[in-house]
């Protein structure tokens, strides 16, 4: 546990800053539950256990703070000695905090079970034993710097982020697959500057230039990315609400690991947590690299102070490149964001971005038998762009993958709070081309390329001052890429009744779950839960 409070302390910790006692939100509780889960196949059994929970739910909402933890640890107490995990995380973490003068400090971090494999089980819920799902523990923290010099607008930014993975159990792979090696942990260092004039403030063209540079160090087979890039972009108007935006820039990227050790039979050496061991004698191979310039060009169109669409195109990693993004505001509570992307990423920078991208006021919600925050996080109050109606974690946490990669695809949220309802949805798909070395020993993922098609809902209903009411749903299909994998189809809701007597709180919950992996038979659950809370 102590990994985890570290994590979440590093979002938290800059919560010091003073607030106003009506903007400050600060519930611990404990919480009892009894859970049945059924295998609802011929012959399926049924496990019964007792979850024993302690958590904190806090919200610090200020001009100068914004702070918003959510973190429960779970203990899960076997009748019959069959439970295989008997402790469970599940927290996140948000904050941004307004020092003065432009320079601010920001932080997350993320506890979370993930699925490991993309080949293997999909489970939709994660009550009772479930196969191919891990532990994941992620942060970041680091200064903002947003100033101005004459006319000219300038950026500064660094981040320090921290990834770790801990050991999957059984995956549910179909025998005679290859081995895939299983994460460990990561670190990232990432620096950005830039500086821009507005069009016609210098010049009837807005000018930008802007720098970056981003390093990683992965344990898995001693994996290295190197990242720089500079570019120059301009805006020209062209009316009232559209405008065209070119850029140009240069970029140099390295990516580069080491090979496994293999054993007489060819096969990769595994450690005790299942992930290859390095071959002492490898040297650093090249998995990816390109140096040299490239270029985008676009459109921005802003009909109203409540929508903004950014459209571009062009060549980046030696190939053509498309990349946009959509936000509209419905209303103070109701926000759509829609975004195309296209980036060389891995399980840990991908993390780690996504977890910034987050709102510092949030919910995920409410939602027992799931993974409270390995799906779509939807924005409590959209702020003014409606860029903070959420983010889908899916494409990251869809499955967690060793192995740099070239990350496309399109995602959108939907979040809003309107009288007695909130409501969420996400959307997206994601195409993970990865790069390893082309003469690579002992991995199967040369010239590989998976996908994932993601989709989530929930809604949640006040009945009245004490009671409300609500569900989940959500739809996942993933292909893994590799020469006779199985395509792998998964899907489930529940719903959720909850009653508060005061400190002391009631729910009574029921979902049904199943995933259906080609070639195999199905997996059908079905889950019922009744638990108390008293809160302090």
């Amino acid at each position: 546990m102590s990994r985890l409070v570290i994590l979440l302390g590093s979002a938290a910790t800059i919560v010091a800053a003073p607030a106003a006692a009506r903007d400050r939100e600060i519930t611990p509780y404990i919480e009892v539950a009894q859970v049945v889960t059924a295998d609802l196949n011929e012959g399926g059994d049924v496990l019964t256990y007792t979850s024993i929970a302690a958590g904190i739910d806090a919200s610090i909402q200020t001009q100068r703070v914004e702070v918003q933890i959510s973190y429960k640890y779970e203990h899960r107490v076997d009748w019959g000695d069959r439970l295989n995990d008997g402790d469970v995380h599940s927290g996140l973490a948000r904050a941004a905090v307004k020092l003065g003068h432009g320079l601010n400090i920001e932080g997350g971090a993320l506890a979370t079970r993930a699925r490991n494999d993309i080949r293997g089980a999909a489970p939709g819920n994660l009550a009772g034993n479930v196969d191919n799902i891990s532990q994941v523990y992620s942060a970041y923290a680091g200064p903002t710097l947003a100033t101005h010099i004459g006319p000219a607008t300038v950026n500064a930014a660094y981040r320090f982020g921290y990834t770790k993975v801990e050991e999957p159990g059984f995956t549910g792979v179909p025998f005679g697959q290859p081995i895939l090696d299983n994460y460990d942990e990561s670190s990232v260092h990432m620096a950005t500057v830039s500086a821009g004039v507005r069009a016609n403030s210098v010049l009837p063209v807005g000018l930008t230039v802007s720098a970056g540079w981003e390093r990683e160090d992965a344990s898995q087979l001693d994996q290295r990315y190197d990242g720089k890039f500079a570019r120059l972009d301009a805006v020209l108007p062209v009316t009232s609400q559209v405008a065209l935006t070119a850029g140009l820039g240069y970029e140099n990227i390295e990516i580069s690991q080491k090979d496994p050790l293999i054993d007489v039979n060819g096969d990769p050496v595994l450690d005790g947590g299942g992930r290859f061991v390095i071959d002492p004698a490898s040297p650093q191979r090249i998995a990816y690299e390109t140096d040299g310039l490239f270029w985008d060009a676009g459109v921005i169109w802003r009909p109203s102070s409540r929508t903004t669409l950014q459209a571009r195109a062009g060549r980046r990693y030696d190939t053509m490149s498309y990349t946009g993004t959509l936000s509209y505001q419905l209303s103070s509570r109701s926000g759509l964001q829609v975004g195309v992307y296209d980036s060389v990423q891995s399980f840990g920078r991908g993390l780690n971005n996504a977890l910034s991208s987050l709102p510092t006021s949030f919910t995920a919600g409410n939602d027992p038998f799931g993974n409270q925050f390995g799906g779509c996080v939807y924005g409590v109050g959209t702020g003014t762009n409606g860029n903070n109606a959420g983010a889908c974690l899916n494409p990251v946490l869809g499955s967690i993958n060793t192995a740099n990669f070239r990350a496309r695809g399109v995602d959108g949220i939907f979040s809003t709070s309107a009288g007695p309802y909130t409501m969420g949805f996400g959307l997206g798909y994601t195409n993970r081309g990865y790069l390893v070395p082309a003469l690579a020993i002992g991995t199967p993922l040369v010239d590989v390329t998976d996908e994932a098609y993601y989709g989530q809902a929930f809604v949640n209903r006040t009945l009245d001052a004490r009671s409300s009411i609500a569900a989940n749903a959500f739809l996942n299909y993933f292909d893994g890429g590799i020469v006779s994998s199985p395509d792998v189809f998964g899907a489930g809701a529940n719903t959720s009744y909850s009653y508060s007597f005061g400190r002391l709180g009631a729910t009574a919950s029921l979902g049904v779950y199943a995933f259906d992996q080609d070639g195999l038979a199905s997996d059908v659950s079905g889950q019922a839960l009744v638990g108390m809370r008293y809160s302090f």
